[in-house]
């Protein structure tokens, strides 16, 4: 995702898709195919440029891949042995195409194009400074605020320049940026966001927000990005550096929870397999007195598997996804919620009539779409709606990426357990711990912390959130929060 600074604090979206390769003649075509691999990170805009002997050529637009790439010329012209693309969602009245990346920028010596996932946290406070200074700023997105201050920076050669300008950058973010010359891959301090760099068969190296775009064009994980890395890829081959030694590994859970497809690692975790322990996990810590177990599809299908298994109830299909409607988290309505929900869902009745369900989901956010499949079921007949959440209750807002940064969207921060069990209808109600959390996802880390970002249900965030702090004031002051300091300062 990259926040559009006139909109923010407005709305919910998640992440972002991101994906580059070097090395073959047949760079936009896996391009194509990498970003299909990461369309759920982002429905609302897609580009890819395209490195022609040193040129660079681009294609973007509104809407999904396809829709954007329907003309197969548009994906024909773009030709050449390197490109990066992107998959987005955007803010409310961030979704024009002047914001749709990579953003590209053709500077009198040199071309340069940008892709992003995350958040810059401090954002604001350098886009008026670059703005006094006489920046004049072409979109509205964070993302644009990285290629100011990279041509502002006064260091030699271009990889200084781009370690000069990453260190003035806080907040969660994952880049890829192409030159005529090389792609560099960069990774904020804490590693919020996931970054893999994988190698085809042929040699060419790839990068991708997700093991499972590597997988999509037949690329070899080779590792993950690591936290304050730079990866410079050109035709000589790869080499890295970091442009900062206070560096520490805190990636988001949300990806494990949520945004990730089940079928990728993230730092050698399977998604699938940490989703079916969260579910085991909750089935020990709630247990619930039923006939079966439905997931709320398709994210929480992993965590339904394991609540069954371990509490020896049986997993059915008590609820139907539509594969074609986009996700209702994201939506910035409630009408606009309600109305994803009736287009995607449906109930199976003749499997849930006169059944106590156990109903298992990945999350509450505002409660809507929750009491909204709650009333479903209860009019497909079912008897009893006993509402599990393989996560813990989602108490503080988030600002590393995924947007979603005022406590009056969540309902956990205003309402305790048994309030909310009332408001959306179920008959029980209950959260995963965050111990159960961390200990479902089993990161194999050695290092300060658990290697985890667990602040949106547990108040401890892993760095300040700048820009951003005037939210979280007044539980800043009372203790209720906590801000780590960034890493060695």
């Amino acid at each position: 995702m990259a926040t559009d600074l006139s909109q923010q604090n407005h709305s919910l979206n998640e992440e972002c898709g991101i994906f580059g390769i070097w090395g073959t003649d047949e760079a936009a075509n896996l391009t194509f195919y990498g970003l299909h691999a990461l369309q759920h990170r982002g429905q609302e805009g897609a580009g890819i440029v395209a490195n022609q002997a040193g040129a660079l050529w681009q294609e973007r637009g509104l809407g999904l891949l396809s829709e954007v790439f329907a003309d197969q010329q548009r994906l024909a012209s773009l030709r050449g042995h390197a490109a990066l693309g992107h998959v987005r969602y955007a803010t409310a009245g961030g979704g024009g195409v002047e914001n749709v990346q990579p953003l590209m920028v053709n500077f009198s010596d040199m071309q340069l194009a940008l892709a992003h996932n995350g958040n810059i946290t401090n954002a604001q406070t350098l886009r008026r400074k670059l703005e006094a200074e006489g920046a004049i700023f072409q979109s509205s997105s964070d993302t644009e605020i990285l290629l100011h201050l990279i041509r502002r920076s006064v260091k030699e050669p271009f990889l200084e320049k781009l370690k000069d300008a990453l260190r003035q950058l806080r907040g969660g973010f994952a880049f890829l940026l192409m030159t005529p010359t090389g792609l560099y891959a960069m990774l904020d301090p804490h590693g919020f966001r996931p970054f893999v760099l994988g190698q085809m068969a042929s040699g060419a190296y790839v990068l991708a927000s997700e093991t499972a775009a590597l997988a999509s064009v037949g690329a070899k994980f080779i590792r993950d990005v690591q936290p304050g890395e730079v990866i410079t890829i050109t035709d000589a081959g790869m080499s890295s550096d970091y442009y900062t030694q206070a560096r520490r590994l805190d990636i988001d859970v949300m990806e494990y929870i949520y945004f990730a497809r089940p079928d990728s690692d993230i730092y050698g975790v399977n998604v699938h397999l940490a989703r079916e322990r969260m579910g085991a996990r909750l089935a020990k810590e709630a247990p619930a007195s039923a006939d079966l177990v439905v997931a709320v599809p398709n994210s929480s299908l992993s965590a339904s598997m394991g609540y069954a298994k371990a509490s020896g109830l049986p997993n059915e299909m008590g609820l139907v996804k539509d594969q074609y409607v986009a996700r209702s988290f994201i939506e910035p309505t409630q009408a606009r919620r309600e109305r994803a929900v009736r287009m995607k869902l449906s109930t199976v009745p003749a499997v849930l009539k006169g059944k106590r369900v156990v109903l298992v989901d990945d999350s509450i956010v505002r409660g809507t779409t929750s009491k909204y499949i709650i009333r479903m079921l209860r009019e497909a007949g079912a008897k009893e709606v006993h509402v599990r959440i393989a996560a813990p209750a989602f108490k503080y807002p988030s600002f590393y990426g995924v947007d979603m940064q005022k406590k009056a969207e969540l309902i956990a921060a205003n309402y305790n357990v048994a309030e909310i069990k009332t408001m959306i209808g179920a008959d029980s109600l209950a959260f995963l711990s965050v111990a159960g959390l961390v200990a479902a996802i089993n990161l194999p880390y050695q290092g300060p912390g658990t290697g985890l970002t667990t602040a949106y249900f547990d108040g401890h965030y892993p760095a300040p959130i700048y820009d951003y702090a005037p939210e979280l004031a007044e539980e800043a002051a009372t203790g209720q929060v906590i801000f780590d300091p960034e890493p060695g300062e």
